[in-house]
C-alpha cells in the first residue's frame, strides 16, 4: 500500500475541497491515486458537499416531536427557502427530529447518531447536500422531559406537520389528564411564539441583561432631576415592568390580554383537579443569529453576463 503523506492529503484537499480526514480516507481506499480519490469523494458526495460548505445556510426548517412526557426540537439549515419545501429535505428533518426524541442528544452527539443502517445523521446530511445541491447543516437541538405530565409543542405557520420556521416546546409537570394538559400546553406554546420570553422565571433572567437594563433605567430616572429616593422607587417600578416584558410567568397571556401566565397555569390546575408546574420551554426561530448574505441581484446578473461574453 502506498504511503499517504501529508503533502498528498493536502493536494487532494486543494483539488476536491473535501475535509482532511475524508481526503486521507479516500487516498487510503484508492492506494494513493489522487484522481481516483477525487472520484471516490464525488461518489460519496463529499467533494460536492465540501465545495458548498462555505455558503451561508440560514433557511431550512425547525422540527418538533413529542411523545407523552418527552419532546425534542431540531433546527436544520439550508441556503434557500425553496429547499424547505423539498420532500426529501422535509423527510430528513422529520427523521432527525424523531432520532432526537428517541434519545436526548447534544448538538454534536445528534450529528454522530445512527440515521439508518448505512448512515449517521451527519453523513445523511452530506449525502443530501450532494443530491439537492445546497449547503446544509444541523445547527442545534434541545430536549425536554417531565417525570409526570406532558411536553406540548407548537409550530407557527407549519410548512408540513411538525415542521416550520418557528417551533416551541413546553413542559408541564402535573397529575392532571394528559389531554387537558396538552391543550393548555399548546396555548402557552402559542403565547411563547408571539411574546418571545427571555426566561421562565425572574430568577433565570440573565444578570448581565438585567444590570444593563437597570443602568439605563437609572440614567433615565436621574434625567428627571428628582431626588435619589424617588429615583430608586422609579427604577424598581420599571424593573418590575421589565420582568413583565421578558419573563414568561410574568407576561400577560396573549390569548386573553389580561391574565398573567403564572395565573393561567394556576387556574388551570384548579380546573383540572391537580396542581400544574410549568417547568421549562424552548423556542427556536429559524436562522436567528445567523448573519445572512445580502444578495445584489443586479451585480449577480452583470457578473453572469460578463462571464458569457
Amino acid at each position: 500500500m502506498a504511503e499517504i503523506s501529508a503533502a498528498l492529503v493536502r493536494e487532494l484537499r486543494e483539488k476536491s475541497g473535501a475535509g482532511m480526514m475524508d481526503c486521507k480516507k479516500a487516498l487510503t481506499e484508492t492506494n494513493g491515486n489522487v484522481e481516483e480519490a477525487i472520484d471516490w469523494l464525488r461518489k460519496k458526495g463529499l467533494a460536492a458537499a465540501a465545495k458548498k460548505a462555505g455558503r451561508v445556510a440560514a433557511e431550512g426548517l425547525v422540527g418538533v416531536a413529542t411523545s407523552g412526557t418527552k419532546g425534542a426540537i431540531v433546527e436544520i439549515n439550508a441556503e434557500t427557502d425553496f429547499v424547505a419545501r423539498n420532500e426529501q429535505f422535509q423527510s430528513m428533518v422529520r427523521n432527525v427530529t424523531e432520532i432526537a426524541l428517541a434519545d436526548a442528544h447534544t448538538d454534536e452527539s445528534l450529528k454522530s447518531a445512527k440515521y439508518d443502517d448505512a448512515q449517521t445523521v451527519d453523513s445523511e446530511i452530506t449525502r443530501l447536500i450532494a443530491t439537492i445541491g445546497e449547503n446544509m447543516s444541523l445547527r442545534r437541538t434541545r430536549s425536554l422531559s417531565v417525570p409526570q405530565g406532558v411536553i406540548s409543542s407548537y409550530i407557527h405557520n407549519a410548512t408540513a406537520p411538525g415542521l416550520g420556521k418557528i417551533g416551541v416546546l413546553v413542559a408541564l409537570e402535573s397529575a392532571a389528564p394528559a389531554d387537558k394538559l396538552n391543550e393548555l400546553g399548546k396555548k402557552i406554546a402559542m403565547h411563547i411564539a408571539a411574546a418571545n420570553p427571555a426566561a421562565l422565571t425572574i430568577e433565570e433572567v440573565d444578570p448581565t441583561a438585567l444590570e444593563r437594563e437597570r443602568t439605563v433605567l437609572i440614567e433615565q430616572a436621574r434625567a428627571t432631576g428628582r431626588p435619589e429616593e424617588i429615583i430608586q422607587k422609579m427604577v424598581e417600578g420599571r424593573v418590575r415592568k421589565f420582568y413583565e416584558e421578558v419573563v414568561l410567568l410574568e407576561q400577560t397571556f396573549v390569548l386573553d390580554g389580561q391574565t398573567k401566565v403564572a395565573d393561567v397555569v394556576e387556574q388551570a390546575g384548579k380546573e383540572f383537579g391537580a396542581p400544574i408546574q410549568l417547568t421549562g420551554y424552548v423556542k427556536y426561530t429559524l436562522g436567528e443569529g445567523i448573519e445572512k448574505e445580502e444578495a445584489d441581484f443586479a451585480a449577480e446578473v452583470a457578473a453572469q453576463a460578463s462571464g458569457n461574453r
